[in-house]
């Protein structure tokens, strides 16, 4: 089960912050300031999608990565724990600060500095949970020779 569960939580996870991230750079190069509003809440909302995705795939990866030691499980624990952080340190707080910011019609210089440091730090997480869909679709691969 915990093989099926972890590549779906990762993926909801990916694209989740992915249509933060494209919604949120569209809508600051082309929408209004009401489309601005309505993406940041949208993605305060999303977050409840995407903390139960991301806390699913940490779990199930280190449940069925705990023994191994080969080159790919090392660099997903490895990235793990950069993933959670910017999640939970810079991204999160981000998007609950840009939403009222946003909400309150206050797009000043510290909303532009946080949005700014939101997309940079999604771009980062998004280049890193990739490298992590890319090693974990290798071992897959691998585990199914290994079972032929």
């Amino acid at each position: 089960m915990m093989i099926r569960i972890h590549p779906i939580a990762g993926v909801v996870g990916f694209l989740t912050i992915l249509t933060f991230w494209a919604s949120t750079l569209y809508v600051e190069l082309f929408g209004t300031y009401a489309d601005v509003v309505a993406v940041k809440l949208m993605v305060l909302k999303g977050l409840w999608l995407l903390i139960p995705a991301m806390a699913i795939v940490g779990a199930s990866g280190m449940k069925m990565g705990h023994r191994r030691k080969d080159a790919p499980a090392r660099a997903k624990k490895k990235r793990m724990p950069l993933i959670a952080a910017n999640g939970l340190l810079v991204l999160v707080p981000a998007a609950i600060y840009l939403s009222s910011k946003a909400s309150a019609g206050s797009f000043d210089l510290s909303f532009y500095v946080v949005q700014v440091i939101e997309l940079t730090a999604g771009a980062c997480n998004l280049a890193l949970m990739g490298l992590s869909i890319k090693d974990g679709r290798a071992m897959a691969k691998r585990r199914r020779a290994a079972a032929k």
